[in-house]
């Protein structure tokens, strides 16, 4: 099913508009749309009249121009004869915001509305989902605008069976400056499902890199959801929740899906290189780093520090993600040692982690980063920066790494504990292309996460 004109549509109907509830759901949508997006809007109510000056139509076909995406909130019994209204005017596809099918007991419900769109080939997102957000041209999250999180414009897809959680990777991805191209709630996923948001996001040109989560399949289609990954030309980040049996139980009471049995899942995925996270940290972090870097050949690293400690921890880190901190040969670390200030040279290590001590410059940071990039037996570089060493002082340390980066084509990933007054070097670091994190073991996870598996 073609899923392009739910997504960028030009033309969008929304049944349910309320004249006596504001705060109802599809006058919410209705709002931000309106103001906001550049899609044309048209409100529907069998009763008609006007709203906030537009007039409201008694139904699809009084609406003479072509419509590309319904959005449906109103009763869950009324839709399947909605559906079969806008399917005869001729609108593209739907998006089911209401609730009340599967995950309230209503199995022939939601099975009539898959029957009637499989007849139809009518793509419909949801039910018992927030839908679609995809700037500039639809957001169907029904939140007021000054509760709404707006994600910054990116490069990755985002889809989730649970609009909730949605909504919280949003949140996370907005407070680390993280863009994304668009994001889908499936809800119920009667018609559009996690087989088809991975097919939408590998040809979309506006993804580079694909996250989803998800608690259970449909029958049969986990087998064409591993088919359809191992098809995928781009990177993609997997969460799947449903793990211990009291979890199972609560995603039956959630989307009516079906969990599985995920050790069989994990044993599949094995064989293609998506990456699973366990947890919503390490899904923004995978997510992240595959943004910036892509996947790639990754069988060593370099960690580059000012303080001993950190170095230890990381290498331990590497060791658990099956990442070798590489050795440098004894030559190598006496160059390098040779290379920097004369006061750091007798107090510091130049094996692999490379401290530099707190007695370090940024040019024995910069000098150091570019010997380790050098070396064709380091395929990548953590670096461990602390803005508090008395003589780290320069903000153009983040854009010279950057270029060492490109220089050299190799990922530098930074650690930068965070503070506000730190927030000027994680900036730099940022806007010049590097990512950085607030975890040492979360720095670790995204060299394991652009690791080529095969």
């Amino acid at each position: 099913m073609n899923l392009k004109k739910i997504i960028e549509p030009r033309s969008m109907a929304i049944f349910g508009i309320s004249m006596t509830n504001p705060e109802h759901p599809a006058n919410i949508i209705y709002s931000k749309n309106k103001y906001h997006y550049q899609t044309k809007i048209y409100c529907i109510n069998p009763s008609g009249g006007t709203f906030r000056g537009e007039k409201v139509y008694t139904g699809i076909k009084e609406i003479r121009e072509h419509i590309d995406v319904a959005v449906l909130v109103i009763r869950s019994d009324l839709i399947p004869a909605i559906l079969l209204e806008c399917i005869d005017a001729g609108v593209s596809g739907a998006i089911i915001i209401s609730g009340g099918f599967s995950e309230a007991g209503r199995h022939d419900l939601q099975e009539e509305i898959r029957q009637i769109c499989l007849e139809h080939d009518f793509p419909v997102i949801g039910p018992n989902g927030l839908g679609v957000f995809s700037s500039p041209f639809i957001n169907t999250l029904f939140f007021q605008d000054e509760r709404f999180v707006k994600p910054l414009e990116g490069v990755i897809g985002l889809a989730s069976q649970s609009g909730g959680i949605l909504v919280d990777l949003m949140i996370r991805f907005t407070q680390e400056q993280v863009g994304l191209s668009r994001a889908l709630s499936i809800g119920n996923k009667a018609v559009i499902d996690e087989v088809d948001a991975l097919r939408f996001f590998n040809s979309d040109p506006r993804t580079k890199v694909i996250g989803i989560y998800f608690e259970g399949f449909t029958p049969l289609r986990g087998r064409d959801f591993i088919a359809e990954l191992k098809k995928t030309r781009k990177p993609v980040v997997l969460f799947k929740a449903g793990k211990t049996p009291s979890s199972m139980k609560a995603i039956s009471s959630h989307t009516a899906a079906i969990a599985g049995d995920y050790f069989v899942f994990n044993e599949i995925i094995k064989g293609t290189d998506a990456v699973e996270v366990t947890t919503e940290p390490d899904f923004l972090s995978a997510c992240e780093a595959l943004s910036y870097y892509g996947l790639r050949k990754l069988d060593s690293v370099a960690i580059l520090t000012l303080s001993g400690g950190h170095g230890v921890i990381a290498s331990d880190y590497f060791h658990q993600l099956g990442i070798d901190v590489v050795p440098f040969p004894d030559p190598d670390s006496r160059e390098l040692r040779d290379m920097l200030s004369v006061n750091i040279q007798e107090i510091a290590s130049f094996s692999n982690p490379v401290d530099l001590t707190g007695s370090a410059s940024d040019e024995d940071f910069i000098q150091s980063a570019k010997y380790i990039l050098q070396r064709d037996y380091v395929d990548g570089l953590l670096v461990l920066y602390l803005p508090f060493i008395p003589k780290m002082t320069s903000s153009s340390l983040p854009w010279r790494l950057a270029r060492l980066r490109s220089e050299y084509d190799k990922p530098i990933i930074a650690y930068v504990p965070y503070i506000p007054k730190f927030g000027v070097f994680i900036e730099g670091f940022e806007a010049h292309g590097i990512p950085v994190t607030h975890s040492i073991e979360s720095a670790a996870k995204m060299f394991k996460a652009i690791k080529r598996k095969k």
